[in-house]
């Protein structure tokens, strides 16, 4: 999964109607949802069974990077075939600005670890990177992996994206790559995201996003959290959210489908968006 509260959309979706629960609450959407705590150990699960398909290298996944457009394939030929199944976000972090030698970077979600690895790359031996994951088995791959790359400029840790015990004022960049879309309280992450950037600091977001709210039997649906959807909110409620919480400026960098050829009429309404902030 990637970092944080795992992150990564998965192939597949349910539509189906679910039957609620004593633990749904209302959310301030007005929907119906799994408790907060239900979504993370269900995304724990999910994520941790990702990390340990991919460490034994089994199945038929080839994982999102491979077969993305996203990525140049100089960003990825050289990286474990372990981090590139393992991979599964919705965009390329690492594309949407400028990361410079001797940088300290954040990635929320860092899964198997493969933009933690690209930005390495990127700010060189003087830089910095920090992967952050709730999910153990994503740690053990991801350093696993960092092994096999030789990065010395990496680490990985062990937390939740809205609570990463990174030092205040600490941190060039941050980058996320179809995680926050995860999380039950996204005030959380971008407050704790304010915290530990520096001054003029920037985040990278590739995430989920709608142009119109999902029908209630999808977004009340466990499995849909797992696979991205769920979680998805308007984009403009998601970039309310950042500047409410002490990101200067919000610039939307690209806007494209994510998933068409569905007889859903929903699934046109979710979009693969990328954001670059400053606070």
């Amino acid at each position: 999964m990637k970092g944080g509260y795992s992150v990564q959309p998965m192939s597949g979706y349910n539509a189906h109607m679910t039957q609620n629960t004593e633990n749904n609450m209302e959310t301030d959407r007005g929907k119906k949802l799994v408790d907060k705590e239900l979504i993370i150990e269900n995304v724990r699960d999910r994520y941790g069974e990702l990390a340990r398909g991919a460490a034994d290298c089994c199945g038929d996944r080839a994982g999102f990077a491979p077969g993305s457009v996203v990525y140049d394939s100089d960003q990825i030929k050289d990286l474990p075939e372990e981090a590139l199944i393992a991979s599964a976000g919705c965009g390329n972090p690492n594309a949407i600005g400028e990361l410079k030698q001797g940088e300290t970077v954040v990635d929320l979600g860092s899964g198997g670890g493969i933009d933690c690895f690209i930005a390495a790359n990127m700010v060189g031996e003087t830089g910095r990177v920090i992967g952050v994951d709730m999910t153990p088995d994503m740690i053990n791959l991801a350093n696993e992996n960092k092994v096999k790359v030789g990065a010395g400029n990496v680490e990985f840790r062990l937390a939740q994206i809205d609570k990463t015990g990174i030092e205040t004022d600490s941190v060039d960049v941050i980058i996320s790559n179809c995680v926050i879309v995860l999380a039950p309280d996204k005030d959380a992450v971008f407050r704790e995201s304010v915290r530990i950037l520096r001054r003029g600091g920037r985040m990278h977001i590739s995430d989920l996003m709608l142009t119109d709210e999902l029908p209630g039997y999808v977004s009340s649906d466990i499995d849909n959290w797992t696979h991205c959807l769920a979680g998805a909110e308007l984009i403009n409620v998601y970039i309310n959210r950042m500047r409410e919480s002490g990101f200067s400026k919000v610039e939307i960098t690209s806007n494209v489908p994510y998933r068409g050829g569905s007889e859903e009429d929903w699934v046109s309404s979710i979009r693969s968006v990328n954001l670059l902030a400053t606070n």
